[in-house]
């Protein structure tokens, strides 16, 4: 009888002893934090967009210690806001916004500081009044890819021994106001206004958008003719593709009878660089969910991060292109 007691007080101790670690371990599960952070992105108006937002997806997941709320704003900047205000009305830790235009975001701004939210910008940026209003900024630098073309453009006339030339010159926008199309207009503005050969002789917004590119090249075709145009800048790669199709139905043969100068630099445009029908991609990198996981458990920390961060871009013709092409994730 007492080697029974003793068993069943031995077995009573193990049962309480596995109850108090079970209880542990489910303490300690449910204290680890998930972040939850809510993402208004644009759209998914280019190749670009959907490797971004695939980005995002790939980064903040549960295993990862994330809660992602997304939602696809159609490039509306009124369905962002929309956006904006449920997440802070759901409590995030972080807002990512990629914002639609420049402009126009200071009001809700203003309620995601007043819910202590922090606000991360990613690729666009934005003009406020009171920039204490978002935390900070991962992107491309728009303007300097907007000048890596202009030089690349001038070493390729250079190099055709076209340099004294007279080039005339069309220039596909981006979404106008968006800071993709500001800083990439201005950069080609420059390099035009630096040289007395080359002439604008149409510029007008294909809103990064491959048909809409196809459509706005054609118009453009339409009122001033093929043969007057020398070089195409495509402020993003779908946008050079719809010109491509709109160059080939007027009988030109894209990127030897014109120079085809596009940003971005996804994955087909190295395909049709190797082609011949693309002559230069500016690379604009949208793998921004690491850069953005790491300033958010920098944050998590305690520790300070940088305003402005840039992410490492190159430029690609046919000297680079088959080289780099197997190394690309997008």
């Amino acid at each position: 009888m007492r080697i029974k007691r003793i068993l069943f007080s031995a077995f009573a101790f193990s049962v309480l002893l596995f109850s108090c670690n079970s209880k542990k371990s489910e303490v300690k599960t449910e204290n680890k934090k998930i972040i939850t952070v809510g993402y208004a992105q644009v759209g998914h108006e280019s190749d670009w967009r959907l490797a971004n937002t695939k980005s995002f997806k790939d980064t903040f997941t549960a295993e990862n210690g994330y809660n992602l709320i997304f939602v696809d704003a159609d490039n509306s900047q009124e369905s962002q806001i929309a956006a904006m205000r449920d997440f802070i009305s759901q409590k995030v830790d972080y807002i990512v916004l990629a914002p639609a235009v420049e402009t126009g975001w200071d009001e809700i701004l203003k309620e995601a500081k007043n819910a202590g939210i922090p606000v991360i910008l990613s690729d666009r940026q934005l003009k406020v009044a009171d920039e204490s209003l978002y935390l900070c900024w991962v992107g491309g630098n728009f303007l300097r890819e907007g000048r890596e073309s202009v030089k690349w453009l001038e070493r390729y006339l250079d190099k055709k021994g076209r340099s004294e030339d007279s080039i005339n010159i069309v220039d596909l926008q981006g979404s106008l106001g968006s800071s993709a199309q500001k800083g990439r207009t201005k950069g080609i503005e420059e390099g035009i206004r630096a040289h007395d050969t080359w002439h604008l002789v149409a510029r007008e917004s294909g809103d990064f958008n491959q048909e809409k590119g196809r459509q706005t090249m054609a118009k453009i075709i339409g009122e001033i003719g093929a043969d007057t145009i020398d070089v195409v800048f495509a402020e993003n790669d779908d946008m050079a593709w719809g010109a491509i199709d709109s160059l080939k139905a007027a009988g030109k043969n894209p990127g030897k009878d014109v120079i085809i100068v596009s940003f971005d630099a996804v994955k087909e445009s190295f395909n049709r660089i190797l082609k011949g029908e693309i002559n230069c991609t500016c690379e604009c990198n949208p793998l921004h969910g690491p850069r953005v996981d790491e300033i958010i458990k920098t944050l998590e920390r305690g520790e300070p991060v940088d305003r402005i961060q840039y992410v490492s871009e190159g430029v690609f013709d046919e000297e680079n292109a088959a080289a780099a092409l197997p190394t690309r994730a997008y």
